[in-house]
């Protein structure tokens, strides 16, 4: 849309808050599980493994339906289609509360799953379309913050909620909040066709450095999760920290990554280039350090602090090189991202799992950190790449 199509500047501000809270209560509902664990396991009469398949299950059908979805839906004017994923967000949630079986709230997890999917896709350009093409990175780094928050006070509080007042509080409590920001949504954002907006296509196309974006994705993400996913039993097998202090320093990469996100997302639009290759080598740095210094406990929590503080803005700055380089709609570019991001976070964590028997824990993150190396290495070599052609007609994707 154009400058003059432009809502007022309370309703855009408004949009962005809605969908700031949408993205908290997203990434909370993916990961409330973890800290539900003995509790959903009694309510439900299932063993630990099969309520830990309530998230690995939701992780697979993000990547798998993120592209599919969006491919889909690329007619579906915006503010009916996010109204839609909110209401099943809410819904999901609010079944979730009160289901007496684990099928079904394996159910209602598909169902939040299948939305996140989606989400991630549309929120960008929504979001960026609603501004000039100048703060773009700034949109992307307020919505960046809302969604790390989750893991630092969306998951703490929800366990807080659930193991004082059932499993029923937590999930209650997403439901509204998915309801108040579908509200929002619905009556502050304007019906205008998915096609219109500077938001919906690339500003900068190219298919070739497009494809370096996704090979740094897949490659960072499932080095990080190769090693992060076990960070428990290296912090206390390697590390020689106690069960308490263990539970203590996962805060850290938690907090870290929020300042993380907090610092670069102003300097995306500044610093497009530095504002994925700094946290992408930062992230190999805190893989590979751990490796190396993780026995001794302070270079431990130091390196763990600079592990999480890149992990938030790899994600942050490879939707925003999307956002540049999609060579069509950019829901669908963002969609393939997401579905990267999730699949390396699958792949990661099976990777580590096989290594563990063969290099133990510190292996993995000895894996992490070259995989995130090969991530930086493509990422560096897109500088060897010719100049895109000048950009010709749209192209439908």
């Amino acid at each position: 849309m154009t400058s003059a199509a432009q809502p007022a500047l309370w309703r855009r501000v408004g949009v962005v808050a809605a969908l700031m809270v949408a993205a908290f209560t997203f990434n909370t509902a993916e990961n409330l599980p973890i800290g539900l664990l003995t509790l959903l396991s009694d309510d439900l009469g299932t063993s630990l493994g099969a309520v830990g398949i309530l998230v690995t299950g939701y992780g697979v059908t993000v990547a798998v339906a993120s592209l599919p979805l969006a491919h889909a839906t690329r007619s579906v004017p915006r503010r009916h289609l996010l109204t839609a994923l909110l209401a099943a967000l809410a819904a999901a949630n609010a079944v979730a509360a009160v289901v007496p079986s684990y099928a079904l709230m394996f159910t209602a997890r598909v169902v939040t799953a299948l939305a996140q999917a989606l989400f991630w896709a549309v929120m960008g350009p929504v979001a960026v379309g609603l501004f000039p093409e100048r703060v773009r990175g700034r949109v992307l780094g307020v919505l960046s913050v809302a969604g790390s928050l989750a893991m630092v006070l969306g998951v703490p509080a929800g366990t807080w909620l659930g193991r004082h007042y059932g499993r029923e509080a937590p999930f209650a409590v997403l439901a509204g909040a998915a309801a108040v920001s579908m509200l929002l949504v619905a009556a502050l954002l304007p019906a205008t066709r998915p096609e219109e907006g500077h938001g919906s296509r690339g500003t900068r196309p190219d298919r070739r450095r497009f494809a370096v974006v996704l090979a740094t994705t897949a490659l960072s993400v499932t080095g990080a999760f190769a090693g992060y996913t076990y960070v428990v039993e290296f912090l206390g097998e390697v590390g020689g920290f106690s069960d308490d202090s263990v539970s203590a320093l996962l805060t850290v990469p938690g907090v870290a990554g929020v300042i993380g996100v907090s610092v670069a997302g102003p300097l995306l639009d500044r610093y497009p280039r530095a504002t994925l290759a700094v946290p992408v080598a930062t992230q190999a740095a805190g893989m590979l350090g751990l490796y190396a210094f993780g026995d001794r406990q302070a270079a431990a929590v130091a390196f763990l602090a600079v592990l999480g503080a890149s992990l938030g803005p790899v994600f942050m700055a490879t939707q925003a090189r999307v956002l540049e380089s999609a060579p069509g709609r950019t829901e669908v570019a963002l969609a393939a991202n997401s579905g990267a991001f999730n699949a390396g976070v699958a792949v990661g964590a099976l990777l580590g799992g096989a290594l563990l028997p063969l290099a133990g824990v510190r292996g993995t993150f000895l894996a992490g950190g070259l995989l995130t190396l090969a991530a930086l290495t493509a990422l560096l070599g897109e500088r060897l790449l010719p100049a895109a052609a000048p950009r010709g007609p749209a192209i439908s994707s």
